[in-house]
C-alpha cells in the first residue's frame, strides 16, 4: 500500500507529468517569467469555466481578501461579519486594514456561517460580510445575498476551499462558488482542490468597475506605468504557477469528483457508526470535498487522534481555536464572546486524508483503523 497522506501532490504531479513538464519548460525558454502570455491564458480560461466576467489573479488567496477589501473603500472602524470557525486569513485581513470584524455563528450541520446570525448582528456600522465556503461547500449564498441587498452590504465570498462548487438557487439556477457576492476570492496553494506547485490566488466580480479597481491595487496602484492613483500592493501570479494551473484546470471537475468518490466511500463505512457524525452536505449546494471532516460524537477527540495516528493513519483539526479567542483580535475584546456551535465544533471535528489518488486498499485501511480505535 501506498503511503498514507492528507494529500499526495506527487501523485497527482505523476498523472499530468508531460503536460505540466511542457508547460514549465515554455515558460522558462520564453523566460517571461512574470506577467507572460500563460497568466492571461489562465485568467480567461478560468473565467470561462466560472462563468464570470472577470478573474484578477494575485499573489495568494490572503492577498486576494485584502485586496478585494481595499476595493471596497472602508473606513477604519466599518464593520464586517464573518464567521469565527474559519482560517485565520479570512479574518486577519480584516484586521489589518483597520477594520471591525464581527464574528458570529455557523451552522450546525454544514459548519459554513449562519444567514441568522448575520442578520441578527448588522448594525449602522456593518459595511460587508465574509462568507466561508468552509471544507468544500457553499455557505448559504441566497439568503446571503438578500441580507446584503436589504441592507446594502458588500459581500465578498472566501471561496479559498470550493472552488469547482456550485451553488443552486430556488429557481432552479446554478452558479458556482466566487461568483455570486460582489467578489469572489480563492487560493491556489498545492493542497487546494486546484492547486499550483507554489503559492498564487484569484479574485473574481462581474463588475467592470470593480474589476478594474482590483488589477490596480494589485499592480501598486496603477493603471498606467509609474502612475499610481490609489495605495496598492504588490501581488502577482508568476507565469510558471499560471502554466501550471492551466493545465490542472482542465482536470478541476474530475479532481472535485474524485474527492467525491472517496468521500462516498467513507460515508457508507461510518454509516454504521453513531460515534461518527459524516459531512452533512446541503441540498442547495454541491460538496467538492477540500477536506472530509467529521464529528466526533461522545469521543475524546485528541484522545483519538493520537490513537489513529499509531496506526499509520494521518488526520488533521481544522481549526481547533476559533478566530474570536486567537491573540491577534484581543483588541477588539471579543475573547467572551458566546458562541457555542463554534466551540462545539473546535473541540469535535476531525478531518481524515481526502485526495484525487486514493485508491481502495488506502480507503480500505483508513476506514478499519478508524473503527478499530473507536
Amino acid at each position: 500500500m501506498k503511503p498514507l497522506q492528507m494529500v499526495d501532490t506527487q501523485s497527482q504531479y505523476q498523472k499530468i507529468k508531460s503536460e505540466v513538464d511542457k508547460a514549465v519548460l515554455e515558460v522558462m525558454e520564453s523566460s517571461a517569467f512574470i506577467n507572460g502570455k500563460p497568466v492571461k491564458t489562465f485568467s480567461d480560461n478560468l473565467a470561462a469555466y466560472l462563468d464570470v466576467q472577470h478573474v484578477i489573479p494575485c499573489a495568494n488567496g490572503t492577498d486576494a481578501l485584502q485586496i478585494a477589501l481595499m476595493a471596497l473603500d472602508l473606513q477604519p472602524g466599518d464593520e464586517v461579519i464573518t464567521p469565527s470557525f474559519t482560517f485565520i486569513a479570512t479574518t486577519e485581513v480584516i484586521a489589518l486594514l483597520r477594520l471591525t470584524p464581527v464574528f458570529v455563528e455557523v451552522d450546525a450541520k454544514t459548519f459554513c456561517i449562519d444567514p441568522e446570525a448575520i442578520e441578527r448582528a448588522i448594525t449602522p456600522k456593518t459595511k460587508a460580510i465574509v462568507p466561508v465556503h468552509l471544507y468544500g461547500q457553499s455557505a448559504n449564498m441566497e439568503a446571503i445575498m438578500k441580507i446584503a441587498e436589504k441592507h446594502h452590504l458588500y459581500v465578498v465570498e472566501d471561496n479559498a476551499q470550493a472552488i469547482g462548487c456550485s451553488f443552486h438557487f430556488a429557481d432552479g439556477s446554478s452558479k458556482k462558488t466566487g461568483t455570486i457576492g460582489h467578489i469572489g476570492c480563492t487560493s491556489f496553494y498545492p493542497s487546494k482542490n486546484l492547486g499550483a506547485f507554489g503559492d498564487g490566488g484569484a479574485l473574481f466580480t462581474n463588475d467592470g468597475a470593480l474589476a478594474e479597481k482590483l488589477r490596480m491595487i494589485a499592480n501598486h496602484g496603477q493603471q498606467r506605468r509609474y502612475y499610481h492613483d490609489m495605495v496598492g500592493c504588490n501581488s502577482r501570479l508568476d507565469t510558471i504557477q499560471a502554466a501550471i494551473l492551466n493545465i490542472k484546470l482542465q482536470h478541476l471537475d474530475a479532481y472535485c469528483q474524485a474527492r467525491q468518490q472517496v468521500a462516498a466511500y467513507y460515508d457508507k463505512a461510518f454509516a454504521q457508526t453513531d460515534k461518527i457524525i459524516t459531512p452533512h452536505k446541503a441540498d442547495n449546494t454541491d460538496h467538492v470535498y477540500h477536506q472530509y471532516t467529521i464529528l466526533l460524537n461522545g469521543v475524546d477527540r485528541d484522545g483519538f487522534k493520537e490513537k489513529l495516528d499509531a496506526t499509520g493513519v494521518p488526520s488533521m483539526i481544522y481549526y481547533p481555536v476559533p478566530a474570536h479567542k486567537q491573540g491577534m483580535f484581543k483588541q477588539f475584546g471579543v475573547g467572551d464572546l458566546e458562541l457555542p456551535v463554534t466551540t462545539y465544533l473546535t473541540e469535535r471535528v476531525l478531518s481524515l486524508p481526502i485526495h484525487t489518488e486514493m485508491d481502495n486498499e488506502q480507503l480500505e485501511f483508513i476506514t478499519k483503523s478508524v473503527l478499530s480505535v473507536l
